[in-house]
């Protein structure tokens, strides 16, 4: 196929493909050629370029072309007055659920099929605000299962979905039951509650077998579990060895929702891959993310949302206590960790905070100190790597998904362009814009 380079004013006419077995791959579909203006193809490691092609056909980049290239039968997209960057990347979601008034008394009148629904709705509002991944970190299983089909097959508008499932939990701790009538607990007690090493390491197994993508645990207490018991270590030392040893031997990396320090650095010991939230780490949670080579998603705009809402009248005395305290710490610690060298990847705990916001938490990481490079990094390049898919997405190169935003304003000179996004393509597929 023969591609002319307008930018260029030249008849010179663009050979893409020299080999007859590279021209065949080429022809099997339709093709998409986006004029990008300003292209941040892998924000953190390369600047920005001008007036270039992107070449997008089956759900792939197929190439990037400097100047404006034009195809006979090719879609033509014009972003040329937009900054194009990799779709981007939100590492902690709850897609399936959203915090407010009356959602404690849901959990007894919905099921999974209520839930499901309810994620194709977050779903498409995620997609829309430019997140075309994200990872859910605690959620109903069954109802995350089918909304992840529905994405991958087509018959859901949403992002690729990674899930973990229900999170393993102590017995009693966040992610169990708590805060309701003795013969409620003992019939609404999470499958993946767990105590002693052998049992830890069962539930760890069980949410492999029931398709997690990841395994989440609450290494701490939590804001938002009705309970008094605090925010620092909930698991044994050698409970946390055991989650982490039988993750990892079934290909599964593990995360952990964790606020105290004692929780943090104590799994970080037990070699745990990343920490939600990181609320108090410390200087030596430094160290061990460093040596460990793990990996922090702060949830900055929890925080807020949480904070804000302590004094709405529809938490928990239990709940709001943690929310005035524990919310007002994270962009600090942010700003610690940024400065101590933690690798931070962007996720919003979305479902605590409402869906579709995600961006905000972008200007949060430009207010604890990062720059707005390194800032969009944390959504792409970093993300991709945090949720163990830097092969095929976070960059805007041949062979990696089309996944593709664009604002129509330049967000390393203001961030908050990225609060309102004008494009959006999902695995090739054109659902905003365009």
């Amino acid at each position: 196929m023969l591609y002319i380079n307008v930018a260029a004013a030249s008849a010179a006419l663009l050979t893409l493909c020299a080999a007859p077995g590279a021209l065949a791959q080429e022809s099997e579909g339709p093709l998409t050629i986006i004029h990008a203006g300003h292209l941040i193809a892998a924000p953190g490691e390369d600047g920005v370029r001008e007036n270039v092609s992107i070449l997008v056909r089956d759900g792939e980049i197929e190439a990037i072309e400097q100047g404006y290239v034009e195809a006979v039968d090719a879609e033509l997209v014009d972003l040329t007055d937009h900054w194009v960057m990799p779709g981007f990347i939100d590492a902690h979601v709850h897609i399936t659920n959203q915090q407010g008034p009356g959602r404690r008394i849901a959990a007894f009148t919905e099921g999974p099929a209520d839930r499901a629904i309810d994620g194709v709705l977050y779903a498409r509002r995620t997609l829309m605000a430019g997140f075309t991944t994200v990872q859910d970190v605690g959620g109903d299983i069954e109802a995350l299962r089918a909304l992840r089909a529905g994405i991958e097959d087509g018959d859901v508008i949403g992002p690729r979905l990674r899930i973990a499932g229900g999170a393993v939990t102590p017995t009693g701790g966040h992610g169990d039951a708590n805060g309701w009538a003795v013969q409620v607990l003992r019939a609404n007690s999470s499958p993946y509650a767990c105590n002693g090493a052998d049992d830890c390491a069962r539930a760890a197994r069980q949410l492999v077998q029931e398709g997690a993508d990841v395994i989440k645990i609450t290494a701490t207490g939590g804001v938002l579990s009705s309970t008094g018991a605090g925010v620092e270590q909930q698991f044994f030392q050698e409970e946390l060895e055991a989650i982490v040893g039988a993750a990892h031997m079934m290909g599964r990396r593990v995360t952990a929702h964790a606020h105290g320090v004692t929780g943090i650095n104590a799994f970080l010991r037990a070699g745990g891959d990343s920490i939600e939230h990181g609320t108090y780490l410390d200087d030596e949670s430094i160290r061990l993310f460093r040596r460990n080579d793990a990996i922090l998603v702060p949830t900055v705009m929890a925080g807020v949302w949480v904070a804000d809402q302590a004094d709405a009248g529809w938490m928990t005395p239990f709940q709001a206590a943690k929310a005035r305290v524990v919310g007002p710490q994270m962009i600090d610690m942010v700003r610690r960790a940024h400065e101590g060298g933690v690798t931070i990847a962007f996720g919003t705990d979305s479902g605590v905070s409402a869906h579709g916001d995600n961006a905000q938490e972008f200007g949060l990481y430009v207010d604890a100190g990062m720059s707005e490079m390194e800032a969009i990094a944390t959504a792409t390049t970093t993300g991709a790597i945090h949720v163990g898919l830097e092969e095929e997405i976070g960059r805007i190169a041949p062979g990696f998904a089309a996944d593709i935003v664009a604002v129509d304003g330049d967000p390393l000179a203001d961030i908050d362009e990225l609060l309102d996004v004008d494009f959006v393509m999902a695995r090739g597929v054109v659902h905003k814009g365009g």
